[in-house]
């Protein structure tokens, strides 16, 4: 888990005390033993965007055993675009947080010469404007980090930085809750089945992928069916199509 140090003299304006308790509460919840990892997780990303101040987009970012890195729990497909365009250039802040440093804040992407190849792409291409990311450790081979997004600069304040960890330290626990690699070895690849969908559903339907990945959710959530089962159903539907 990462820590830092309290703000001086300066609460939480930004997010009344009750609807804090209630987010906190929500992904507790999710958090009851046996945990489902993927759930706990989408429940922390999700509370984290609802909860955190300025915060609109969120992720996991999980390093594997061979150290390749992948996204778990994206709030929605910007997070997936923005992670995955930093394992591309092999730069950025989730990078640098999941690597070395503890915590990263940016607090504008597009002048901070840190990153000058994922920088500039992420505010002209995504419309990101600052970021935060946290690493966190929990399992010996589960290293990660909470990857925090806004569309505007200078958003980022002691108060996004206290919360965030809030959420940080949350996927550390759940990840420490994983007894067995199995668990994050199925949730990795339920990552990569919700990617396939996502593809059919674009050449399908001729969506975008944010459209896409929202078809998907929204499916998930009016049929009351885990993301990876609807996004394994339109993938094995469109294999037995294609026989």
């Amino acid at each position: 888990m990462v820590g830092i140090a309290p703000g001086r003299g300066r609460g939480w304006p930004d997010v009344e005390l009750g609807e804090l308790i209630d987010v906190m509460a929500q992904v507790a919840d999710s958090m009851r033993y046996p945990v489902e990892i993927e759930d706990a997780l989408a429940a922390i990303t999700a509370g984290a965007i609802e909860a955190v101040p300025g915060i609109e987009h969120a992720s996991v970012s999980i390093t594997s055993r061979t150290g390749q890195i992948q996204t778990l729990a994206p709030t929605d497909i910007l997070a997936v675009q923005a992670d995955e365009l930093q394992y591309e250039l092999g730069e950025g802040p989730c990078l640098e947080a999941v690597l070395d440093q503890p915590v990263v804040q940016v607090d504008d992407i597009r002048t901070d010469l840190r990153w000058p190849a994922y920088g500039p792409r992420a505010a002209k291409q995504l419309g990101i404007g600052s970021q935060l990311a946290f690493q966190f450790r929990a399992e010996p081979h589960a290293r990660g980090g909470l990857n925090l997004y806004s569309s505007q600069p200078h958003t980022i304040t002691e108060e996004t930085r206290q919360i965030g960890l809030l959420f940080a330290n949350l996927a550390a626990v759940a990840l420490g809750w994983t007894r067995h690699a199995q668990s994050l070895t199925v949730a990795l690849g339920s990552r990569a089945m919700i990617g396939q969908a996502v593809g059919v559903l674009m050449e399908r339907y001729r969506l975008d992928p944010d459209r896409a990945f929202s078809f998907l959710v929204r499916t998930s959530q009016t049929a009351n069916i885990k993301l990876r089962d609807v996004a394994a159903g339109i993938v094995e539907d469109t294999i037995n199509q294609a026989k």
